[in-house]
């Protein structure tokens, strides 16, 4: 899978990574994207809160975690430095208003396989969207919208499609979402497979970790806090920004992933929601990632979403 999501990187910087699945086919270029040499003629100008267990296989290449601590011994390998993005480089077939204008779970499965960038002081970091969950609104439970709740955090959930919604965990984390269709819907992006700017991803991870053993590629952005840790994305930073038009965030047509290849499952870490919400399936990933959080013990082949 990852090999044919690598030739992403064909239209954007030299990809600062080592670690890559294998693939069988070329990708399928999204819609969905804003003509660099023209104007836009789109309108416009989650809540899970439980962080998982790394269970995947520790064969990848280290990520040293302090560019600055490095030692004379060389005991881990330096940090790539990214490469500043230059003016006609920014940005690269951007998503448009017309794209995040879907249904929540529509979006949540067409969320998957694009690319999703943050700039930071000219720098340009991104990875690849593998995992996401649907929030439906109102009935949704497990939903900070839910009963039409209305509060000064949860208002990005009710502006137009494609604004972010960046929400506080734990007093000390974040989770980023972005709104769709349906007042109080959003998804939220539970992880990415690292494209560009990996050596500041993880001098991002390491500024809450006590444990100094160094990451490894797929552990940079496999949850929804870590991506955010990764790509220093905080409520003061990223939220309500509209995603069709942003400088700071946005996301760029990658890989349309064929509905079989796309595993559905329960959402993390709401079972206070109730039987019926926490069980229903409403996460959707990228079959065979292994940059996923958690990957069911049995995986569902895709299917109509349940009511």
């Amino acid at each position: 899978m990852s090999k044919r999501l690598r030739k992403l990187s064909n239209h954007q910087s030299k990809v600062m990574r080592t670690d890559l699945s294998h693939a069988t086919s070329e990708p399928t270029v999204s819609p969905y994207f804003r003509n660099p040499n023209g104007a836009d003629n789109d309108e416009g100008s989650s809540n899970t809160v439980g962080e998982n267990k790394d269970n995947q296989s520790t064969t990848d290449k280290v990520c040293n975690l302090d560019p600055v601590e490095t030692s004379s011994k060389n005991e881990h390998p330096p940090v790539q430095q990214p490469t500043l993005a230059g003016p006609s480089s920014v940005t690269r077939g951007r998503l448009t208003y017309s794209f995040y204008n879907q249904e929540c779970v529509t979006l949540a499965k067409a969320l998957l396989g694009q690319v999703m960038v943050r700039m930071i002081d000219g720098v340009r970091i991104s990875g690849i969207i593998v995992e996401t969950e649907s929030y439906l609104g109102g009935e949704d439970v497990a939903s900070h919208s839910h009963n039409n709740k209305r509060t000064p955090r949860n208002e990005p959930m009710y502006m137009k499609p494609g604004t972010s919604y960046v929400y506080p965990i734990y007093g000390m984390y974040f989770c980023f979402n972005v709104s769709s269709q349906g007042d109080g819907s959003c998804v939220l992006v539970r992880g990415l497979e690292p494209l560009e700017g990996m050596g500041v991803m993880a001098v991002g991870r390491n500024q809450r970790r006590k444990n100094t053993t160094p990451l490894k590629t797929h552990q940079l952005c496999n949850g929804p806090s870590k991506l955010c840790q990764a790509l220093g994305m905080t409520k003061d930073s990223c939220n309500k920004l509209d995603l069709s038009t942003s400088n700071v965030l946005w996301l760029e047509a990658g890989t349309s992933i064929p509905e079989n290849q796309v595993v559905i499952g329960k959402r993390i870490g709401i079972e206070s929601a109730g039987e019926i919400w926490a069980n229903k399936p409403l996460r959707f990933y990228i079959a065979d990632n292994k940059f996923v959080s958690v990957i069911e013990k049995k995986k569902k082949s895709q299917q109509s979403t349940a009511s």
